[in-house]
């Protein structure tokens, strides 16, 4: 079945994390604090779909037209991203992607728009190139996309892995990604090909519950899965808003804890279906697999709980 008519593409997924290191066998590009989404673009109509396959234009109408920036009907990769004080910045990609009124939604979209960040193509004209190298793609998404303010492409350095990582660091950015030059693209598989180097350090985890401490402090229950079964994550209580908080309250309750084996100290929890997902930033894991510093850094609707796994 055609790729582009069928629209259901899950994209490649990056299936390692290491440190910084130099190589002339792969690229760097650096990794953007956004959502990623897969762009069709036709010459009369442009889609974009999260990684949940779910329509995303009606949250960021003002990226309506970039598939008049494009030379031939293509399938994009790539990031959704807003751009505050001139970084990306994911609490307002968020915040978007969870809107729903249209009227806000153009406020928002005219006070910071967004902008789509292209870094990969997986379709050209009339037929898939996923089985082209990496090198070879991106020359093609160089001939296909005319850049303006809404559509970019990614740029990338070659070798100096170690040099670029620094960069990234000294500017407070997430971190980059290494991409083996040779690489096909793998619909839907997690792949070594692509190596994540971060310099902040976060994580998806399935919020099981929450509890009221002193003080009207609010500490999220985290989970990830095993197997299938859901294995406790600890808590985190810093970062949380107001508005994430709501959200979190309307989950269905459950009438007991999930988890096979819960520590003390969660007696007075309210325990939640697992269907929502949170990113949770931290300073490094413990030995027993705890987060040191966690800061809650937002929901995410484009991640299904299942997938944040150990």
């Amino acid at each position: 079945m055609d790729i582009f008519e069928n629209k259901n593409i899950k994209p490649m997924l990056i299936g390692e994390n290491q440190e910084a290191f130099d190589s002339p066998d792969y690229i760097y590009e650096l990794k953007l604090d956004g959502e990623r989404c897969i762009a069709y673009l036709d010459k009369d109509v442009t889609e974009l779909r999260n990684k949940r396959n779910m329509k995303m234009l009606a949250k960021v109408p003002e990226l309506s037209k970039i598939h008049k920036q494009v030379k031939h009907r293509c399938i994009l990769d790539g990031e959704l991203i807003i751009i505050r004080d001139g970084v990306p910045d994911f609490y307002e990609i968020r915040r978007r992607s969870l809107m729903s009124n249209t009227f806000k939604i153009q406020l928002a979209s005219s006070k910071l728009p967004a902008s789509f960040t292209a870094f990969d193509i997986l379709y050209y004209d009339d037929h898939s190139v996923t089985d082209l190298p990496l090198m070879q793609r991106k020359k093609l998404l160089e001939k296909v996309i005319k850049e303006n303010e809404r559509i970019a492409i990614s740029r990338y350095i070659e070798e100096q892995g170690i040099k670029f990582y620094q960069l990234a660091k000294q500017n407070n950015l997430e971190g980059i990604v290494a991409k083996r030059k040779d690489s096909k693209y793998y619909l839907d598989k997690k792949t070594k090909d692509w190596i994540k180097i971060k310099y902040l350090l976060d994580d998806d985890f399935v919020i099981c519950g929450y509890i009221h401490k002193d003080g009207g402090v609010i500490s999220i229950v985290l989970g990830q899965y095993l197997n299938k079964e859901l294995v406790y994550k600890g808590h985190v209580t810093l970062g949380l808003s107001t508005e994430d908080f709501q959200l979190i309250k309307t989950t269905p309750q459950l009438s007991t804890q999930p988890f096979n084996e819960l520590p003390s100290g969660n007696e007075n929890a309210v325990w939640l279906v697992p269907k929502l997902v949170c990113i949770v930033k931290f300073m490094m894991k413990t030995a027993n697999g705890g987060l040191r510093q966690p800061v809650f850094k937002g929901i995410r609707e484009d991640k299904s709980p299942k997938d944040c796994t150990i």
